[in-house]
C-alpha cells in the first residue's frame, strides 16, 4: 500500500511538472494580426473610370472619404454618396475639402464605365473605381470591408457589405469613419478633422 502511494504521488508530481512546462510555453500558434489606424488601408492600385490604373498616391497630400459599395445597389449606396456630397458642400472649406472616392465590391457587374457613369450621377467630382475580383479583394481586406453576394429571383443578385464611410487624412492616415445612423454634426466634426 506504501509503494502505491508512492508512486501515486510520483505520478501527481509529474503531472503537475509538465502541466507547468506547458503553461509557460510561447505559444506556437499564430497569432491573429492586429489592425491598429496606422496600419489600417494602406496603398493600392486599382482601376480608374478611365479605364487606367488607379493608384493611391494620387491621394497624397488630399484628405479622402472612401465608401465601398456598387453601382445596383437600391438605397444606402446612393443616399450615403449623396450625404457625402451635401456634407461636402455644408463644410464650406473651399470647392473640394476633400476627396470622395467610392470602390465598387461588385468588379462582375462594375467595370470602368459603370462606376463612371455612377459617379456621374451626383453631378459633383467623385472618384469611381473598380478592379479585377483579386484586387478588390485585396483592398476589401486592407479597408476591413466585408461583402457578399445575396442570390435574388430570376438569377439576379444583390451585394451586402460595409456601410461605414472611411475617413483619411492628408497623410493618408486612418481618422475616423461616419455611419448612417449618426447627426450631420458628428459627421462635419469629423471632416472637420481631416482637412483641418
Amino acid at each position: 500500500m506504501r509503494a502505491f502511494r508512492t508512486a501515486l504521488w510520483v505520478l501527481v508530481a509529474i503531472a503537475v511538472a509538465v502541466f507547468a512546462f506547458l503553461a509557460f510555453q510561447p505559444s506556437r500558434r499564430p497569432q491573429a494580426e492586429l489592425i491598429t489606424a496606422d496600419r489600417f488601408g494602406g496603398p493600392f492600385t486599382l482601376v480608374g473610370s478611365d479605364g487606367k490604373p488607379f493608384s493611391s498616391a494620387r491621394l497624397a497630400g488630399r484628405p479622402h472619404a472612401i465608401f465601398f459599395g456598387f453601382t445596383h445597389c437600391p438605397d444606402v449606396c446612393p443616399t450615403t454618396l449623396a450625404r457625402l456630397l451635401r456634407l461636402r458642400q455644408q463644410l464650406g472649406s473651399g470647392e473640394r475639402p476633400f476627396e470622395i472616392v467610392f470602390v465598387t465590391v461588385d468588379p462582375e457587374r462594375d467595370g470602368p464605365a459603370e462606376v463612371g457613369k455612377y459617379a456621374g450621377l451626383f453631378n459633383s467630382p467623385v472618384i469611381g473605381l473598380t478592379g479585377s475580383p483579386a484586387q478588390i479583394g485585396q483592398v476589401k481586406k486592407q479597408f476591413g470591408i466585408f461583402s457578399q453576394k445575396v442570390p435574388g429571383e430570376a438569377g439576379d443578385y444583390s451585394v451586402d457589405h460595409s456601410a461605414a464611410v472611411l475617413l483619411f487624412d492628408r497623410a493618408g492616415k486612418f481618422v475616423a469613419t461616419i455611419v448612417r445612423e449618426e447627426p450631420d454634426s458628428a459627421a462635419l466634426a469629423k471632416l472637420k478633422r481631416i482637412t483641418a
